[in-house]
């Protein structure tokens, strides 16, 4: 792991972390650009990897899994995105490297991990625990939705470190997610006040909430839908030799659909659940698209004695 301490134009404290994954060349590119650009640390400003910023703040970019990067493969042991909170005693290597990150980004008051995927476009982010940091980075970023991945792993960076958003910000490998994302995290610094080139902008952000994992099975992938494109009730989103996919339930859209980005999944299921507002614009939480009904009164889901959600066994129909 490489930690690269850069100065800051305020008080935060933020990290930007490349590399978690050894084949995403994007990230690591990325954080060697800032590096390059933002100016070195002051040491008489209190800064340093001995996580102690004083008054001056930080911007701490990391790159996460060098032996990883050097291979151009995911990972060496096990998927170090997957690995969270990590075990310092451990003899896989990734386990003994989250512990070593999770140290680094203590105390941070937000951070932003870059990702690609082999999924289309568009670039979105993803939390799991919405607190006013993240509230900042996600309607500060140029991404129309965020996944809400509370209820899927806790095994996460973001489930794990405190403030953190992750962000995919391309196709894997293309020059498109390179760009795309090194403006993102110019984003990310404005609205957290550790860069002043020009004032931060916020808007409303889409909130689909992660429901479950879309399993394959073998033989030839057939992908049906784009990311955050509805399923039609009735429609097959994904299919293979082994796995239909055939939605009954309305309401439904892909994340990370890809036929070739995972071995074991085509991607996930979600639902739009409502808007996240930007600060100084609402309340902490996320903003329900049928709060309010036509006549401006507030709709109460469990009116009927039921919390308004689908059993889980209803989501989608699997035959093989």
């Amino acid at each position: 792991m490489q930690t690269i301490d850069r100065e800051s134009a305020g008080s935060a404290r933020v990290a930007i972390v490349g590399g978690i994954h050894g084949d995403e060349p994007a990230g690591v590119r990325i954080v060697e650009r800032l590096a390059d650009e933002l100016d070195p640390l002051d040491p008489s400003g209190g800064g340093g990897s001995d996580g102690d910023a004083g008054e001056a703040g930080l911007v701490r970019l990391i790159l996460a899994n060098e032996p990883a990067i050097e291979a151009e493969t995911r990972y060496t042991d096990t998927d170090l995105n997957r690995a969270f909170p990590g075990d310092a005693d451990s003899d896989e290597y990734e386990r003994g490297l989250a512990s070593r990150l999770t140290a680094e980004l203590e105390g941070m008051d937000a951070v932003l991990a870059l990702h690609t995927s082999h999924s289309a476009p568009p670039p979105f982010a993803i939390f799991s625990d919405l607190t006013e940091s993240v509230r900042r980075t996600v309607t500060g970023l140029p991404v129309a939705h965020v996944v809400d991945a509370s209820g899927l792993r806790s095994t996460t960076l973001d489930s794990t470190v405190q403030h953190t958003v992750s962000i995919e910000v391309g196709r894997q490998g293309s020059e498109e997610a390179v760009e795309f994302g090194h403006e993102a995290c110019l984003a990310f610094l404005r609205v957290h006040g550790a860069i002043a080139d020009k004032p931060p902008t916020f808007s409303e952000t889409t909130v689909v909430e992660g429901r479950e994992e879309v399993p394959k099975g073998g033989g030839v992938p057939h992908v049906h839908f784009a990311n955050f494109e509805a399923i039609p009730e009735g429609a097959v989103f994904a299919e293979d030799d082994v796995y239909t996919h055939r939605v009954e339930e309305p309401g439904l859209v892909p994340i990370l659909a890809s036929e070739d980005g995972y071995d074991d999944i085509f991607g996930m299921y979600g639902r739009v659940t409502g808007v996240l507002k930007a600060p100084g614009e609402g309340d902490l939480r996320v903003y329900p698209n049928d709060e309010r009904g036509e006549k401006g009164e507030r709709r109460d889901s469990s009116a009927d004695g039921s919390d308004g959600e689908p059993n889980d066994a209803d989501r989608s129909k699997r035959s093989s």
